[in-house]
């Protein structure tokens, strides 16, 4: 086969790209090594900046997410016994965030492009990625029929941190940049209606916890755990104890309870590529780049990332300008290090460390914690931040 633009993963990043493509009439190719099922009912993000919003609706996917999307105005900070909410929208000239599950994103775009019926293919395990400093790049893969070839002008390398685009990199022209974190979170999904009407950041003795939502009737909540642990060592019993534990008030709000439909152990670091374009190899999403999740920033990057290299192929193809493409890393890194930034500091700020070092960050933590939550100048830099700073998906 040969197309104009092979794109290997259909997460986020991939599938709006595509999408994007067609509607400007740019040929695509969608290969994903896993099968559509598993695809649809990844567990990930679900925080969408209207930055991102806008995006899936300028693509055509957004008459679902506009229906069924929880726009909120405001988030909780809590911690010593009492929460604290941060009216977002008020401080941050109107603008809203939207909780929309990745997974629900993800299914859009899908069916989206099953009806304009344009290449997509499950079940594709890239093997290969070829000739990216030639003008015709070779992606090989290999399905239950055999091994294939695909030929392209592009190749964009959307299959995540452990996927192979950034592994075919020529060795010594790839500079990253990266931090880990001494500690993960387990994500929990469970089937009870949320108990609290915004997103509930808690900070505790006993480690971070979050209360988010996917929809009336789920939720969805993280904990604080070591490196290392696995899903199983917290049984459902174990999960609620805790939970009602980091997230309890001394006015005695109530943590409804429901059963646990999934659950999952995510280390937290925070990973830059400095180069996104690596001859006719152009890296996005969680190829080029992790952030820990407490800034919800993940899958918005992504969004950031789509967008802006589906306008420097089109104008590529429309007017063979090769600017927007030549500043194709500069434009995304721009967004990115904001991202990077601001969720660097919102995990430090929530998270706790053990030893004498952790005793020194708790009493800063929560002097930082109370004047956030008393000054308008820094709560407004946290929603400003939060909502987006209008760096990610430039007009």
């Amino acid at each position: 086969m040969r197309t104009q633009v092979g794109i290997i993963g259909a997460g986020p990043a991939g599938l709006l790209l595509a999408q994007l493509l067609h509607r400007q009439g740019v040929d695509s190719v969608v290969l994903e090594r896993q099968d559509e099922a598993y695809v649809r009912s990844r567990i990930r993000a679900g925080v969408l900046e209207p930055a991102t919003v806008e995006a899936l609706c300028e693509a055509g996917a957004g008459e679902r997410l506009l229906r069924e999307g929880l726009v909120h105005h405001g988030i909780e900070l809590r911690f010593g016994g009492r929460g604290h909410r941060i009216p977002v929208s008020r401080l941050a000239g109107g603008r809203a965030i939207t909780v929309y599950g990745q997974q629900e994103v993800v299914a859009d775009l899908i069916d989206l492009r099953r009806s304009v019926g344009a290449p997509l293919e499950f079940g594709a395990e890239v093997t290969a990625v070829a000739g990216t400093d030639s003008a015709s790049p070779v992606i090989t893969y290999r399905t239950a029929t055999g091994e294939h070839e695909l030929r392209c002008d592009f190749i964009a390398g959307c299959d995540g941190f452990h996927g192979v685009s950034r592994a075919a990199v020529r060795p010594g022209s790839l500079r990253t940049y990266q931090r880990d974190y001494p500690y993960a979170w387990l994500g929990v999904l469970a089937a009870v209606p949320p108990s609290a009407e915004e997103l509930v950041y808690a900070r505790h003795e006993r480690g971070f916890a979050l209360h988010s939502m996917r929809s009336p009737q789920m939720s969805r909540f993280y904990l604080q755990v070591e490196p290392g642990t696995k899903a199983t060592d917290w049984p459902d019993e174990r999960i609620w104890k805790e939970l009602r534990t980091r997230l309890a008030t001394d006015d005695g709000r109530r943590l409804d309870e429901g059963e646990i439909v999934d659950r999952s152990v995510t280390g937290m670091r925070s990973f830059v590529c400095g180069e996104m374009r690596h001859g006719r190899l152009l890296l996005a999403g969680d190829a080029a780049h992790i952030v820990p999740p407490t800034g919800a920033k993940g899958l918005n990057l992504a969004v950031a990332d789509a967008r802006v290299l589906a306008r420097a192929l089109t104008a590529h193809y429309r007017a063979g300008d090769p600017g927007p493409l030549d500043s194709y890393t500069a434009t995304c890194l721009e967004h990115i290090w904001r991202a990077q930034d601001f969720s660097s500091w919102m995990t430090t700020l929530l998270h706790r460390q053990e030893g004498a070092a952790g005793e020194f960050d708790d009493r800063a933590q929560l002097s930082r914690l109370e004047y956030l939550c008393r000054s308008r100048a820094a709560a407004t830099a946290l929603a400003e931040n939060y909502v987006g700073t209008g760096l990610l998906c430039p007009a």
